[in-house]
């Protein structure tokens, strides 16, 4: 159990939206039973659908009075077999596939309506069609075919999916849809925008000179280029997702539990939120209580310290969404509270502060745990502090003082952080006196009498200025 009952639950939720979930009601329903986050999937339905989606998650923030985060996930470019020839073929261990480029093809060939894939596939490089059921490796390839060879028994149908996992492609992560609905998002007035098939860094920085600094960008490990660029990756993103689904296809499958372990570590310790995401409760999509493996595999995630676990179907389109939701956080807040919970918090790592704001972090941290303290406060201008101190995986909660909403909603993302909004210099000034007002005070974070771990700036206003910490207390 938690040696505080009353502390906020560390691990962050994003839940898709859709069409079990996307009414203000289910919205409402859903924010209390523990999403901090939701997720537009543009991957489905209508500009004006997901308006209405994004209007009533406004509108339940109101109600709620706290900040509630909106992340955009782009769809990326989806490549697919185009119609098979005389309708479906049935593969045997051995058999010959010929893909060739266009929209049709003659006698057994398959067409694949993507041109730009056969310039850099090479003899050796594997072939995944349909979620990877179908396994071909390429013995031939030029500039309009693809000669591979089954590796596995299998029924090959029209229009599946394609997976190239050993070739780097040349296809551009945004598609033309994806620069209209980005658009589109950013007019909305998203916090978070997620890019699909992220190869290199250099995605990264093509989708930043569209986004400039209107939303957060985070990028979706999906592809195993990713994962051997992903120092750089997470350089030029503000937050990656581990994206389970096509990572799962594309990499070997006993290599995945790993290579999430790995990935959440690298973020962690660049101090960048990490989501992991893809049939984390599966099951729940027709039942009302999860699988215990699938119990085991979001603590597993809380215990490897991710910012946030994420539904997708589970609350987009299934039967519980909202009971989905509430099994998630009851195993994130159970998990968090086990003495013997192994986070690999980054605790007394004072040596990991390559500046003053970064001592502070971490000072801030240690004096927490020491002095007992209910909470961190931290006053932020860009959210920049808030992140520093997470990045510690500290028992104590973060309270994030914003100036504004845009600083405050991204927040929603990152462990064990609550966002407030405030605009008013006599808070701030009252704060510094060694006070905590009761305006800024969360009845589930700030405790009477209990010591407050208080960072900030000199100069109120400064962005990157924190360079005070100081004990505080609940004011009247």
């Amino acid at each position: 159990m938690n040696k505080n009952p009353s502390r906020a639950r560390q691990t962050k939720i994003v839940a898709t939206l859709g069409p079990s979930s996307n009414t203000k009601k289910r919205i409402r329903a859903l924010v209390d039973a523990g999403a901090n986050v939701f997720r537009m999937n543009f991957s489905h339905g209508t500009h004006e659908d997901h308006a209405t989606v994004h209007g009533n998650i406004r509108a339940v923030e109101r109600d709620v009075g706290r900040s509630i985060a909106i992340l955009a996930d782009l769809q990326g470019p989806k490549l697919r077999i185009g119609v098979v020839p005389g309708g479906d073929r049935a593969l045997a261990i051995g058999d010959t596939v010929r893909l060739v480029a266009g929209q049709e093809a003659e006698g057994d060939d398959v067409p694949l309506p993507h041109p730009e894939i056969f310039e850099t596939v090479e003899p050796g490089h594997m072939v995944l069609i349909d979620d990877g059921r179908i396994r071909l490796c390429v013995i031939e390839a030029n500039a309009s075919t693809i000669t591979a060879k089954a590796l596995n028994r299998a029924v090959l149908k029209d229009r599946k999916g394609v997976n190239f996992p050993d070739t780097v492609l040349n296809v551009s992560a945004i598609t033309g849809k994806d620069n209209k609905d980005l658009r589109f998002a950013l007019d909305l007035g998203v916090d978070w925008v997620a890019m699909s098939f992220v190869q290199t860094a250099e995605d990264i920085d093509r989708l930043r000179r569209l986004v400039g600094s209107t939303a957060k960008i985070v990028a979706k490990i999906e592809k195993p280029l990713a994962v051997k660029n992903i120092d750089r990756i997470l350089c030029r993103s503000d937050a990656i997702m581990v994206a389970r689904g096509d990572l799962g296809v594309e990499c070997d499958w006993r290599e995945l539990p790993a290579i999430q372990k790995s990935l959440v570590s690298k973020a962690r310790a660049m101090g960048k939120p990490v989501i992991v995401a893809t049939q984390m409760l599966e099951s729940m999509i027709s039942a009302p209580l999860p699988t215990r493996a699938e119990t085991s595999d979001v603590a597993n995630a809380v215990s490897q310290g991710a910012d946030a676990v994420m539904l997708s179907a589970e609350s987009a389109a299934g039967e519980y969404p909202v009971e989905a939701v509430a099994a998630m956080s009851a195993i994130a807040f159970a998990t968090e509270g086990v003495p013997s919970a192994s986070r690999d918090r980054l605790d007394m790592t004072l040596i990991d502060a390559p500046d003053d704001s970064g001592s502070i972090a971490s000072a801030a941290a240690v004096l927490a745990k020491l002095r007992n303290a209910c909470c961190i406060t931290t006053y932020t201008e860009t959210g920049a502090s808030a992140l520093r101190v997470a990045k510690t995986r500290s028992d104590v909660p973060i309270l994030a003082v914003c100036p504004s909403q845009t600083v405050a909603r991204p927040l929603n993302l990152v462990w064990g952080v609550t966002p407030v909004v405030s605009t008013s210099v006599e808070e701030f000034r009252s704060s510094r006196e060694g006070r905590i007002p009761q305006s800024l005070a969360p009845s589930d974070i700030i405790q009477p009498e209990q010591p407050v771990v208080l960072t900030s700036g000199s100069t109120h206003g400064q962005s990157g200025g924190t360079d005070s910490l100081k004990i505080a207390y609940l004011g009247a």
